[in-house]
């Protein structure tokens, strides 16, 4: 069958048109972006995608503080140390330990000395005497400024001048400066007896117990 030059046209125009709506198709839809929520959500964002991170603080655990232990026991208003009866008391000089008799009926402290003499020197009276090394049952020397005279009176027995020298006396957490008696205490106990010129405002004291202090 022989087509007309028209209907030849028509044709070749409907096959382009064909042709052209496979060729001219329709663009794809754009990529979808991906919207970062705000903060504190999503703290890190990059093109095209969301990065999520993660960060994990860990709290130590606290160590627990130990209780302080107290070198001793205390008492009262003031928070005192107490001390026994009897308890160790070092003397300086010349830093010997002794034995104590803690008595609050006492003024003033008392220890044993020997070859007691009142020297003067320069003008000034200074007082000599010798402590027993409670170790070594040696007698060692000392020379100390005179501070006072005092007279006692003990039962069944006539008075008696004594004297007073300053010397270091520790008691457990408790050291102090004090006078101190020069007198023989050969028939007491103890060497030493402490008074109230140490103990008044620093220490409790329990006759009852003895060794308290560490």
């Amino acid at each position: 069958m022989t087509l007309k030059a028209g209907s030849k046209s028509l044709v070749v125009v409907g096959l382009l048109l064909i042709s052209g709506c496979s060729m001219f198709q329709a663009p794809s839809s754009p990529p979808e972006v991906q919207v970062c929520p705000t903060p504190p959500v999503c703290p890190v964002c990059k093109p095209a995608f969301c990065q999520v991170l993660e960060k994990v603080v860990v709290s130590p655990t606290p160590t627990p503080t130990p209780t302080p232990i107290p070198s001793q026991q205390t008492g009262g208003e003031l928070d005192l140390p107490i001390v026994g009866g009897v308890e160790s008391v070092v003397v300086e000089p010349p830093s010997f330990k002794y034995e104590a008799r803690i008595d609050t009926g006492a003024e003033s402290s008392s220890i044993h000395a020997e070859n007691i003499q009142l020297i003067e020197r320069d003008g000034k009276r200074y007082v000599r005497f010798s402590l027993l090394n409670p170790e070594t049952s040696e007698l060692v020397e000392l020379e100390r400024r005179l501070r006072r005279k005092v007279l006692i009176k003990q039962q069944q027995r006539e008075r008696e001048r004594r004297y007073v020298v300053k010397l270091w006396l520790t008691l457990g957490g408790i050291r102090e400066l004090v006078d101190v008696t020069l007198s023989n205490r050969a028939d007491f106990e103890y060497p030493v007896l402490v008074g109230r010129n140490l103990l008044t405002d620093t220490a409790i004291v329990d006759v009852s117990r003895q060794h308290i202090l560490k």
